[in-house]
């Protein structure tokens, strides 16, 4: 399987013009600027980025008596990078681990190289590649290229990348690179026809348990325990039978735990599912994928390797069973199924991570050019999850919902019924009190006994946890430790509610005798 990430033309030298534009204004700025200049190009996943830059090493290659050397940070990357050169007739050399030395480079004029591969030979002086003019880096976006800069002080560096935003806040791409040019942007190539659009699905989930780590993104271990629970466990298997059941699915987990619990969930369901992450054996890959595109409805779950140097036409959803603050992996993930074919216009995409109320739409415009002048301002103005859980609207789900037909309205604006306490000079705790006897009527009128009645108000619970996170942003100072108190709270008093409100049913219902 030898797959270009980026949309290609069965001739690969045959360039659409927008590429063309593209191309033409990089090698404007190569002629305009120093020799040593650093510059940065965007365009989305699905454009064609290999493509353009495998263009421009061919038209420099011809122009220049220089070397080019482009770098990637994977090997899948690298062989493919490989292969698109030399569709373009550039002869490459690829430099990966099994490259000690290279007695034969005056041979060739670019080479394709692994940056930590090339980094060590370097710094252990048994490589040397004298009189490059041209560094390419790909996903530019990864900081392990920084390390290689200093390796080539004359060359002119071309950094490609569909997110101008480092992977390290710490280390903003500005330092690096003097200048960030804009492509097409992902709405305009849907226009042009070369990408398919994504029709979003989202599903809130309450997020507040999830810790932050070094990197800047949830920790596995919060995530696992968050997504390895029941509760998202069969709100993932809802939201597929709902949106998505028969089509060909990627899914995205933050851990490796709960991709396997996701395996078995979908497994028991009886959908053909397999698992793939990042210890898996080269051979299992190969069989994997192999099935995965000869297979239909095939369900593929997954944790972090399948983002970049993977390409499957014929996927048709993808589900974010995972929350993330890495705009370029909410990209990343996104993109994999945006490839477009004769009869597919559009994917889809479910959210159970709220990522697209943090970073908007997939294909909504988004402004590169600031978030590579001040990408700490951007993070920083990102929603957080306290303020995006402030506008979830609980709605009943369907199956749920018939289980209360004999209830006329099931809704309750807590918002509302607090500013009612608050001007009639009530407790606020008399909210929580009404919502409670609300609960408690509506277990008791659909249900024929006190047992039936208390099982019944299992399935509210994704209510009451969002009426108690409403009632709390009404709340001036509340605490993460008083809303999960509240939470118990509110169970254990509508076991109590319903009990009593079921003696008074027997009681109404004996004097009516």
């Amino acid at each position: 399987m030898n797959h270009d990430t980026d949309l290609f033309n069965e001739d690969p030298k045959t360039l659409y013009d927008y590429q063309k534009a593209d191309i033409d204004r990089i090698f404007d700025r190569m002629d305009r600027t120093p020799p040593d200049y650093h510059l940065l190009y965007q365009l989305p996943t699905g454009g064609g980025k290999t493509v353009i830059f495998s263009e421009i090493v061919r038209r420099y290659l011809e122009y220049h008596d220089k070397k080019v050397v482009v770098l990637t940070h994977r090997i899948e990357l690298c062989r493919q990078t490989s292969g698109m050169l030399s569709g373009f007739g550039v002869r490459n050399k690829v430099v990966n681990s099994k490259i000690r030395e290279l007695p034969d480079q005056h041979e060739y004029s670019c080479f394709v190289c692994m940056v930590e591969t090339l980094k060590n030979r370097i710094n252990d002086e048994v490589l040397k590649i004298d009189n490059v003019g041209l560094v390419i880096i790909d996903e530019a976006h990864y900081n392990s290229f920084r390390k290689m800069l200093s390796s080539f002080k004359k060359a002119f560096i071309l950094g490609v990348t569909a997110t101008p935003l480092s992977s390290n806040i710490r280390l903003p791409m500005y330092e690096n690179y003097d200048e960030l040019i804009v492509g097409d942007s992902i709405a305009s190539l849907i226009e042009k026809g070369f990408l398919a659009n994504a029709i979003t699905y989202t599903y809130d989930v309450g997020l507040t348990s999830l810790k932050v780590g070094i990197n800047g993104d949830y920790t596995v271990s919060s995530s696992d325990e968050l997504y390895m629970g029941i509760a998202m466990q069969e709100k993932l298997l809802h939201a597929y039978t709902e949106q998505a059941v028969g089509t060909k699915t990627l899914i995205f987990n933050n851990g490796i735990r709960t991709s396997l619990y996701v395996l078995d969930t979908f497994r028991t369901a009886g959908y053909p599912i397999r698992h793939l992450d990042n210890t898996s054996s080269p051979e299992e890959r190969r069989d994997i994928l192999s099935w995965f595109r000869q297979t239909p409805d095939a369900i593929l779950t997954s944790v972090g390797i399948l983002t970049t140097g993977f390409d499957e036409p014929t996927v048709e959803t993808i589900i974010l069973n995972r929350a993330t603050k890495s705009l370029t992996l909410y990209f990343q993930m996104i993109g994999r199924g945006s490839r477009k074919l004769p009869h597919k216009d559009t994917f889809k995409v479910i959210d159970l991570g709220n990522n697209a109320a943090r970073f908007g739409l997939w294909q909504d415009p988004v402004d590169w050019q600031r978030i590579f002048r001040s990408p700490e301002f951007y993070l920083e103005n990102l929603r957080d999850d306290s303020e995006i859980e402030l506008h979830f609207r609980y709605r009943m789900p369907d199956h749920v919902r018939a289980k209360f037909a004999l209830t006329p309205n099931v809704d309750f604006d807590i918002e509302e019924e607090y500013r009612q306490a608050v001007h009639q000079n009530l407790r606020p705790k008399t909210v929580i009190d009404r919502s409670i006897e609300q609960h408690a009527a509506m277990c008791v009128d659909n249900t024929d006994d006190l047992r039936e009645a208390r099982l019944l108000s299992k399935d509210l619970l994704e209510d009451v946890e969002s009426r108690v996170r409403r009632f709390c942003h009404c709340m001036p100072n509340y605490t993460k430790n008083y809303r999960d108190w509240l939470f118990e709270d509110y169970k254990q008093r509508l076991t109590v509610e319903i009990g009593k409100k079921y003696r008074e049913k027997i009681f109404r219902e004996e004097e009516s005798v």
